[in-house]
């Protein structure tokens, strides 16, 4: 079962390509394009990683880590910022947001792989891989 990244871009090129890239790694991808969205999206895919950028339509990067982390489901798992911000300020209010990392735009494609796959090989998100799977089966069962 491959990991599942969600990442949130109001950008198209932005999500087009880190989709590509990630998909590459054998990583599935759901995208959102703004923020209420994502939170949807969240609750639909139950992403083993979310990257989210900052500036988004409708509830900003900030505030989604806010809700994400207040939620006990998702409370652990791991969002990095993905922005175009680079300032200091910034930086430490992703970190008080939530964030576990923060990574700045434009990005190295290698580091942003890199990245991922060593918030994804933790026991932690086998786990959550483990229950997604377990959710996805029950779910099939019902509509049979």
């Amino acid at each position: 079962m491959s990991p599942v990244v969600l990442v949130v871009d109001d950008s198209p090129t932005v999500r087009k390509i880190v989709q590509l890239t990630l998909q590459r790694e054998r990583i599935e991808v759901v995208t959102a394009s703004d923020g209420l969205s994502a939170l949807a999206a969240v609750a639909d895919a139950q992403p083993d990683l979310i990257l989210l950028d900052i500036m988004l339509p409708r509830m900003d990067g900030y505030n989604i880590c806010h809700v994400v982390r207040r939620s006990m489901a998702y409370h652990d798992l791991p969002i990095i910022m993905l922005s175009g911000k680079d300032g200091l300020f910034d930086k430490m209010r992703g970190k008080l947001a939530g964030s576990t990392e923060y990574i700045t735009k434009p990005f190295d494609s290698s580091e942003l792989v890199q990245t991922v796959k060593r918030y994804l090989d933790t026991p932690e998100a086998h786990e959550r891989a483990a229950r997604r799977q377990k959710n996805r089966m029950s779910r099939l069962r019902r509509r049979v």
